[in-house]
């Protein structure tokens, strides 16, 4: 068993190097902010790298940067929503499908997908907060919210992998636009702003999936081909 899961690991760093480091990064700084930093200095440092509308008019590349190094889930309370979404985002989002469209398309148009998911969602999604607040359908409490993490740009390449799906396809899709509407606090006159910036960002990742699909069927080569029988060529 241990043999195998070494060489599991192994094979999967060799195929995707890139996403190998890069969950390793996000373990390294999800473990510092839950368990090195106490919580008052753990809550500073994710508002220190928030996304939200104060943040991204005073320092919108630390905001921008800093939220794609850290997830914000839980490894640990497996009975919990958190959970649920850590396992989405990170285990089959960024684990799962970045790694793939890293090994098929090369780490530059992988990280191209997950980057447009997260910057553009992000910034779009302000835009609605600040329509939202000057007509009373958020509190002006969420100008400086705790926001931070990769789920936007894990939703963006759970939207691609699932547009580039041969079989399922459609099955596919559907799950990735139902598992933020059907989390999402749908109250009030828009459902609330992380719902928006997640179906904001799987827009911008079925588009890239298009774009992607596009090329292959012009016979545009892929940096780094790895066939997979499961998505489409």
């Amino acid at each position: 068993m241990l043999r195998r899961s070494a060489r599991a690991l192994g094979t999967y760093v060799f195929r995707s190097p890139v996403t190998a480091g890069y969950v390793g990064l996000l373990l390294l700084t999800h473990f510092w902010l839950s368990v090195v930093l106490s919580t008052a200095d753990a809550q500073r440092a994710a508002l220190g790298i928030s996304t939200n509308l104060s943040n991204l008019t005073h320092s919108p590349v630390r905001s921008l940067v800093g939220s794609m190094l850290f997830f914000d889930g839980t490894l640990t309370s497996l009975a919990s929503q958190h959970f649920v979404g850590t396992l989405i985002t990170f285990g089959i989002g960024v684990g799962l499908c970045l790694a793939w469209l890293e090994r098929r398309y090369g780490a530059m148009r992988a990280y191209a997908v997950f980057a447009l998911g997260h910057v553009l969602a992000t910034l779009i999604t302000a835009q609605v907060i600040r329509v939202a607040i000057a007509h009373d359908w958020y509190p002006t409490s969420v100008r400086h919210a705790i926001d931070f993490g990769i789920s936007y740009g894990a939703e963006a390449v759970l939207a691609a992998g699932a547009l580039l799906l041969k079989r399922a396809r459609l099955l596919a899709v559907a799950a990735t636009v139902a598992w933020p509407v059907l989390g999402g606090d749908w109250s009030g006159v828009l459902p609330d702003f992380t719902t928006v910036g997640h179906l904001t960002a799987a827009a911008v990742g079925f588009a890239c999936g298009a774009w992607l699909l596009l090329t292959a069927r012009r016979g545009t080569p892929a940096p780094a081909a790895q066939p997979d029988p499961a998505y489409a060529e």
